[in-house]
């Protein structure tokens, strides 16, 4: 395993712009880390690729931000964390932490029935990624997977108050809600956007798991363990890339982040194949 300075950025992944919503729990956890971000705008979205196809960009993701001097890789994309997790850990020779596993372990925590709930993209939901690794660390969990697709374009657009989201999500959680669960997982990095819609159709008495969160606390739990967590009293540094349409994704990501962004750098499709040759 190699090992970085404590100053070195963490390096963040995803389809597009949900992982935002990781950098933003990340940035609250641990303010003073550096951060660098891709959004591979330019094939947005990965939920509805095959494996492989999924993979190969999941490599060249990585190995562009690695040309960063990252001391951590986070996938903050659940399709790629229920596909390619474990192909890049073998290839990085950083760690690598992706949205299932904290997640998991986190509605097993919360969850006084057993009855869990996931919502995602229709890979994730169909890779069965969630109730795989739930039923792995205890047998006796039932789950209820449900894919939500609409929910993608509906937090891009801003549309977290607008009743067609409240019809749409009534219309996918009607039949969760009467599952009796009392915990959901949202297993998308958009998901959290409409966190409040989501939670007032299923009522108080369920729990949400945002997965950003809980990778959160595995990559502060991980960055204390190892020593490697940054010191400096100063305000972390986000360096933001991306593969296409920086003006919109600065857009969106003010929106998600809740805070102004100075520059987004458009990266060549061509060199980010590249990279990962």
């Amino acid at each position: 395993m190699q090992f970085f300075n404590k100053i070195n950025p963490i390096g963040i992944f995803d389809s597009g712009i949900g992982g935002l919503t990781v950098v933003k729990k990340i940035a609250s956890f641990l303010p003073n880390e550096n951060i660098v971000y891709f959004g591979d705008t330019a094939r947005v979205p990965y939920g509805n690729k095959s494996n492989s196809t999924v993979i190969e960009y999941a490599i060249q993701d990585a190995a562009f931000l690695m040309k960063k001097n990252i001391k951590l890789l986070v996938v903050a994309c659940n399709t790629v964390s229920s596909v390619a997790i474990d192909i890049l850990k073998e290839k990085l020779d950083i760690p690598v932490i992706g949205m299932i596993e904290p997640g998991v372990k986190l509605a097993l925590e919360k969850t006084m029935n057993n009855r869990i709930g996931v919502i995602g993209t229709y890979a994730t939901v169909g890779n069965k990624a969630y109730t795989t690794a739930l039923k792995k660390n205890d047998e006796n969990v039932e789950v209820f997977e449900k894919p939500c697709p609409l929910f993608v374009p509906l937090a891009e657009e801003g549309l977290t108050k607008h009743r067609a989201t409240e019809l749409i999500a009534e219309e996918y959680l009607s039949g969760l809600k009467e599952l009796d669960i009392d915990t959901l997982i949202l297993g998308c990095t958009h998901y959290p956007i409409l966190s409040d819609i989501i939670q007032n159709v299923m009522g108080d008495k369920v729990k949400l798991i945002d997965s950003g969160t809980a990778a959160s606390l595995v990559v502060e739990e991980y960055l204390n363990a190892r020593g490697l967590r940054n010191e400096s009293h100063q305000q972390g540094s986000y360096q933001y890339y991306v593969s296409d349409l920086p003006r919109k994704f600065k857009e969106i990501a003010e929106r998600f982040l809740g805070n102004q962004i100075d520059h987004v750098d458009k990266i060549d499709l061509e060199t980010l194949i590249a990279s990962g040759r």
